[in-house]
């Protein structure tokens, strides 16, 4: 027998070494094999967080998601009620889904089994098909994300040096910094919905981050026809909504507006590259009472489609509150001034110094006009209710702001006290500051409860307002001559609500304070004032609660008028009274003309 017969007689004997070792197989599908740390499998999404943005389905290659509504889960605020489907049979489990998922509640697991025999079952719905999400991984953090979390810091003069000047605090981005800040945004279009004026706020931030700045002016002016305005003092609640905002800072969509609309520098430039679509005219006439946002609003779109309007204003200049309320520091004259001579090229025909029940009558406006719109504001500010209340030096802030703003000279001394914590609030003390005087806000609850933007307080306080919460004034006191010298208050307590709410501050006996002042100004909240209705006017057109009653249409209990802004509703911002203004143009225009 040969060497080559003999090694291969042998070589099946060299099995048994095997024999008493662990085998190499599994008892598969009985036992699952252990998956390499990183591997990628089956989606988990936390339904809990997810937001439904929509932004994993937009990324994926493969069309393998799509965003579905699910029962149980309804839409709000931030949420658009939808959540990501996943079809396996598509899916390479690339992860970029998880990569661009903001708030981090999508992920892969390593479960990656799945048998049957139906086609169907393949749509797997995230979190629902799996909701105990074993085996999740991660594979993102705030700093790996392909999302940018950290917003372009915007340029500001200094605090103490803002008080030497009225000179705008803000000092807005350069094109660089637009561009950047533009490109953070996932176009996921909840903030459009959370916008009372539905504003295509992806659209024209997308044309910014291209470099297409006309074409975000064009965009922009399509339902907002005072957008400077709004990208310098808008509450912008789109921003609150914001998917970024989850895991980071929200994007900078108020000050992106700002940017887009100042590269119009003039009335001129604006028409130019609006190029606004005139329609000839259709023989209807509408009477705006206010040139406030929303009846500047409604006049705006109006005009463009035919209508002869003309707004009666009592002041010298337009824009309402916008104009007397917010002091030029936050929006300046030429900014509003631009936005007014625009809307009037296009042929809305402003009557300046006409106040309506003294140098024109509702009446005569009412039977002059095919519809009239009204957009009058909340002009009359409520008063304190405390002794002394009326001694010289109190005065009302909103009034005070607003003499301010017309040039008038306000004597307020060296000491300033502002009762209340809203905008108007902040906005009178950072002017007092501006005109050398020490100034306290007195606020009846605590800081975190105060109604103005937090930017604004933050503003006030880094411009040296001192800032006094649960406080309750209970007394002016004067001197002989009847001039303010001090205010009188009580600490309070916070105590919880009974109802769920948040806490009241109730006045603790015995902790009376007193502060030395030169002058006082009220500004607890303001009321309508409807004196120019007469007669037969004030049974026709309803008013509730210090508001006129209106329907989805802005229309109120008389057909033929229509209502807008702080007289209407309560968020008492100008693009609520913005979108009011455009609610009501579409309204007149589909009964008058479209009926």
């Amino acid at each position: 027998m040969s060497f080559f017969d003999l090694k291969g007689t042998l070589k099946p004997l060299t099995a048994l070494k095997q024999f008493g070792k662990k085998p190499h197989t599994i008892e598969f599908p009985k036992v699952s094999p252990e998956t390499a740390g990183r591997y990628r499998g089956l989606h988990y999404n936390d339904l809990e967080a997810c937001i439904g943005c929509g932004n994993c389905s937009t990324i994926c290659q493969n069309a393998a998601i799509d965003m579905i509504n699910l029962e149980g889960i309804e839409g709000k605020k931030g949420d658009s009620g939808l959540r990501p489907r996943v079809d396996n049979g598509r899916c390479c489990w690339c992860a970029l889904c998880v990569e661009v998922c903001p708030t981090g509640s999508l992920s892969l697991t390593k479960d990656y089994l799945y048998v049957s025999d139906d086609p169907d079952s393949f749509l797997w719905i995230p979190g629902l098909d799996n909701p105990e999400g074993k085996n999740v991984l991660s594979f993102t953090s705030d700093e790996s994300s392909l999302n940018d979390f950290n917003r372009i810091p915007m340029p500001e003069l200094e605090g103490m040096e803002r008080v030497k000047s009225f000179a705008e605090v803000v000092l807005g981005y350069n094109e660089e910094m637009a561009r950047a800040e533009a490109s953070r945004c996932i176009s996921c279009g909840l903030c459009t919905e959370a916008c009372p004026d539905h504003m295509h706020i992806p659209e024209y931030i997308n044309a910014i981050a291209a470099g297409n700045d006309k074409d975000a002016v064009r965009i922009i002016y399509d339902n907002n026809p005072l957008p400077e305005m709004c990208g310098k003092v808008c509450t912008r609640r789109c921003e609150e909504v914001c998917a970024i905002a989850t895991r980071g800072d929200a994007i900078a969509i108020r000050w992106l507006k700002r940017y887009a609309t100042e590269t119009a520098q003039t009335a001129d430039i604006t028409y130019e590259i609006v190029n606004p679509e005139i329609k000839e005219p259709n023989g209807y006439k509408v009477g705006i009472v206010g040139a406030g946002p929303s009846g500047l609003t409604a006049a705006y779109y109006l005009a463009l489609r035919g209508f002869d309007v003309t707004i009666y204003e009592a002041n010298a200049k337009a824009g309402g509150a916008t104009m007397y309320g917010i002091p030029k520091y936050r929006f300046p004259i030429e900014s509003l001034d631009k936005q007014i001579e625009y809307i009037e090229k296009i042929g809305v025909k402003i009557h300046y110094n006409t106040k309506v029940g003294v140098d024109i009558s509702f009446d005569k406006i009412y039977k002059e006009n095919d519809a009239v719109f009204m957009g009058v504001g909340f002009p009359k500010a409520w008063t304190l209710g405390i002794d002394g209340e009326d001694a010289k030096g109190s005065m009302q802030a909103v009034n005070y702001l607003h003499e301010v703003n017309a040039g008038e000279k306000v004597e307020i001394g060296d000491k300033v006290a502002v009762i209340g914590g809203g905008n108007v609030a902040i906005d009178a003390a950072r002017v007092a500051r501006r005109f050398g005087a020490d100034v306290t806000i007195l606020y009846r609850r605590r800081v975190q409860d105060m109604p103005a933007d937090w930017e604004e307080i933050e503003g006030a306080e880094d411009e040296g307002v001192k800032i006094v919460p649960q406080a309750i004034p209970i007394k002016v006191h004067t001197d002989k001559k009847g001039n303010v010298t001090a205010i009188e208050y009580l600490m309070a307590e916070m105590v919880p609500d009974e109802k769920g709410g948040r806490p009241k501050p109730v006045a603790i006996e015995g902790s009376n304070k007193t502060l030395e002042i030169t002058a006082l100004m009220g500004a607890i909240g303001q009321q309508g004032d409807y004196s120019f209705l007469e007669g037969e006017y004030e049974e026709k057109i309803k008013v509730e609660r210090g508001r006129f009653i209106v329907n989805e249409k802005q229309q109120t209990t008389d057909p033929k008028v229509f209502a807008g802004g702080d007289a209407v509703n309560r968020t008492a911002d100008a693009i609520s009274a913005i979108a009011d203004g455009f609610r009501a143009c579409k309204a007149i225009d589909e009964i008058l003309v479209k009926k």
